[in-house]
């Protein structure tokens, strides 16, 4: 689910490729959450982010949440435990 950028919702740091954004992306459809998503591979803005956010590495997806704090690469329980969702 694509949603508005200037909505205050997750952003999604992500690339097209990486199995481990596609599981995140579809995970968060699943529970219908909205979100930004931003493909690292042609925005220079979210690549500085996430190499700034994990000490220099591009490590994907990294999730921006509205409270300022982030997860990256989180496996789908800590992801549901983040959301408040019982079960991933």
């Amino acid at each position: 689910m694509l949603t508005d950028s200037s909505s205050p919702d997750i952003i999604v740091y992500g690339t097209n490729w990486c199995g481990a954004t596609r599981r995140t992306r579809s995970f968060l459809d699943a529970h219908q959450i909205p979100y930004t998503y931003i493909d690292i591979d042609h925005d220079t803005d979210g690549r500085t982010f996430v190499e700034q956010t994990n000490h220099g590495y591009r490590s994907v997806p990294t999730i921006l949440f509205p409270d300022g704090s982030t997860l990256t690469e989180p496996l789908q329980s800590e992801l549901a435990e983040k959301l408040g969702i019982d079960k991933p």
